[in-house]
């Protein structure tokens, strides 16, 4: 019943907006993709040529900003604004409101990109717009749908808009602690996959494992994950406030056992077979190094703590959201569950993008062609996506 209802729903926002607007994933997904293509390269030629944009934000803070802020916060946006609908049985947001969240979101990106030639609090209300005004609709749709289990999916989304006007005030001058901002960011998205993987992809494998005779399913929800969480939770936000405590390193390694153990128990060896499901198995892995390497750079001074912020954003961040965007964007246009040869390639794309930027903090020798490396091959993962999403995602569903 609710798959009929989901399609009665898609369909009556077909009729009303155009195919590009009908539903939340449709542009900012597009976009996201867009802009993390686009934005690395602009990173990598400001470190190649020396040269800046005109922003408030030095080069490396601009980076930083525009994949959290930029990138994530698109796909987040996407991600919500489909889920939402299936969640309440309300209509999705689309057309007219959809089109002004995504030129909020545009405006922001813009304001960032050129924020020296503007006031600093004309350029940070331009970039802020787009969370705020994305906090208050989901939280209107959730509320107005009586779907209160889902109610706390606001609070991530409110967290991630106060550490964009954390980096702003930094950037301006305002005494706020170093990094703050992008550390609590960071946390914020952290924790978003690590709830909503928790959701998604044991119950994506039972769905697919259920169809093979005799196979083992995934344990449910218990104890385990709640400790996991809980941990991981507890070891981001301290480490987001106190990045230097130490014991904090503790709390992150105990976390990523925990998670690992969690992962373990979703059977993602039993869905090699299956890439559009594996890789969502791959993504929460990442997550798990991403927290492990985190943890021993706060007890060992010997680990590169960027090794652990690139497993966790272009690892677990990257991979994930290229997995869901994939998933949510096949499953929404009509076409099948099962992942093409285009699909897989840029799996592996984002994973060896990871990889070479998780080593690139360890080979100094190395850095500088890693990072070249890694970029390439993000350029190549999202744009790829863009090139073979791009018609799904901008004509109408498939049997319209």
């Amino acid at each position: 019943m609710a798959m009929v209802r989901g399609r009665k729903l898609d369909g009556a926002a077909r009729r009303s907006a155009p195919a590009f607007l009908a539903q939340g994933f449709r542009p900012f997904f597009f976009a996201a993709a867009l802009w993390s293509a686009a934005a690395l390269a602009v990173w990598i030629a400001m470190i190649a040529t020396g040269a800046a944009v005109p922003s408030r934000f030095e080069p490396l803070a601009w980076h930083v900003h525009e994949m959290l802020f930029g990138f994530v916060m698109a796909a987040v946006a996407g991600f919500l604004l489909t889920a939402i609908p299936n969640w309440t049985q309300r209509l999705p947001v689309s057309g007219g409101p959809l089109a002004l969240l995504a030129a909020l979101w545009l405006l922001g990106r813009i304001a960032c990109l050129v924020s020296a030639l503007v006031p600093a609090w004309l350029a940070a209300a331009a970039d802020l717009s787009f969370p705020a005004v994305l906090v208050g609709v989901v939280a209107r749709e959730i509320v107005a749908g009586r779907n209160w289990r889902n109610l706390p999916m606001v609070a991530p989304v409110a967290v991630l808009g106060i550490a964009n006007l954390l980096m702003h005030l930094e950037a301006d001058g305002v005494g706020v602690p170093t990094g703050l901002g992008w550390r609590l960011g960071l946390a914020a998205v952290i924790v978003l996959i690590s709830v909503v993987g928790g959701r998604i992809v044991p119950s994506f494998t039972r769905n697919w494992l259920a169809k093979r005779p005799d196979a083992a399913l995934p344990a449910s929800p218990g104890g385990i994950d709640r400790a996991a969480l809980g941990m991981l939770h507890a070891g981001l936000f301290g480490w987001a406030f106190l990045p230097s405590f130490a014991p904090l390193g503790a709390v992150l390694l105990a976390a990523a056992a925990l998670n690992l153990w969690r992962l373990l128990r979703w059977r993602g060896g039993a869905a090699v077979a299956e890439p559009l499901l594996l890789v969502l198995h791959v993504g929460y892995a990442w997550l798990v190094l991403g927290a492990a390497l985190l943890g021993l750079a706060m007890l060992d001074a010997a680990v590169p703590q960027g090794a652990a912020i690139h497993a966790l954003t272009a690892g677990a961040v990257g991979t994930m959201i290229l997995a869901v965007m994939t998933r949510a964007t096949r499953g929404h246009t009509g076409r099948s569950l099962s992942a093409d040869r285009v699909t897989s390639a840029i799996y592996v794309l984002v994973s060896l993008a990871a990889i070479a930027r998780v080593a690139a903090a360890f080979a100094a020798s190395w850095t500088m062609p890693l990072l070249i490396l890694s970029a390439c091959l993000w350029i190549a993962a999202f744009g790829g996506f863009a090139l073979a999403y791009g018609a799904m995602l901008l004509l109408p569903r498939r049997g319209s």
